[in-house]
């Protein structure tokens, strides 16, 4: 009888052992998921890395993920302010057909200060996407003023077109580490799609650029051609967070380094942030 109660005691201890040994296995994978858990999520918030041209053609990985080559962000600020103020009232086109005959374009309303609401043109909506977030908004509002509502007009004798010629964008200055100043010097050419009078407007700006985070389109196969272009602007790794007007004390000199500014830029005009 003693000998029959020792061994059931021996397995119940064994069964206790293994309980406890399976347990303590449960808790180590669990604590095991939840490390792989954080380790995936760490590598999803990951900036991608930035890359360098070189001269060879082969792109190599940068160190310094702020850090941007002056001529891009010349080409940024060129290419932005290009299609922000390039008005012919259709749409890009995207096939063949539509180079011959392109399609209207409908405009996007904007609410303005006074409370009403106008048309800007879609490639200006599109090239806002390049500003940053706080910035975009009171900046559409905007350029929903300047733009005419003949743009928009069916009426080829009504109907007007803008373009912006840039006669210099100035080397970026740094001013912060992943921040620069880049002057600008163009005019803002608008006249009638049949021909007439042109109204030219001096468009000389200061834009204040940041290097910005950029995620590539999680369902490029499924985007429509607009979320394509918006895709496409943020793809630069920049954006502007503000625009100051550019003062040029002499006249222009194309051989000229450094633009020049007339007082410290706070100014009532347009652009201001």
């Amino acid at each position: 009888m003693v000998r029959l109660l020792e061994k059931r005691q021996r397995t119940g201890n064994v069964l206790t052992f293994f309980a406890i040994a399976t347990f303590s296995l449960h808790i180590l994978v669990l604590f095991l998921f939840l490390l792989q858990g954080l380790n995936i999520r760490q590598l999803s918030l990951r900036k991608p890395p930035n890359f360098v041209q070189l001269i060879n053609g082969k792109p190599v990985a940068n160190i310094d993920d702020l850090a941007r080559e002056p001529e891009a962000i010349r080409q940024f600020i060129s290419k932005t302010m290009i299609s922000m103020f390039s008005w012919s009232g259709t749409l890009p086109p995207q096939t063949i057909e539509e180079v011959a005959t392109p399609k209207s374009d409908l405009g996007i309303l904007i609410n303005t200060p006074q409370g009403g609401s106008q048309k800007i043109t879609t490639s200006s909506w599109v090239a806002s996407f390049a500003l940053s977030e706080d910035f975009r908004k009171g900046f559409l509002s905007t350029v929903a003023e300047m733009t005419p509502p003949e743009v928009f007009s069916e009426n080829l004798n009504q109907a007007m077109i803008s373009q912006l010629v840039i006669k210099r964008v100035y080397p970026p200055k740094q001013i912060a580490p992943g921040k620069w100043q880049v002057g600008m010097v163009a005019d803002l050419v608008q006249r009638n799609r049949v021909g007439g009078a042109k109204l030219i407007t001096p468009f000389n700006k200061d834009f204040l650029v940041r290097a910005a985070d950029y995620f590539a389109n999680p369902q490029a196969d499924n985007s429509t051609d607009l979320q394509k272009a918006i895709y496409s602007v943020r793809a630069d790794r920049l954006e502007i967070y503000e625009i100051r007007n550019l003062c040029l004390l002499d006249d222009y000199n194309p051989n000229a380094d450094k633009p020049k500014q007339c007082g410290t830029g706070q100014t009532s005009d347009s652009f201001i942030r």
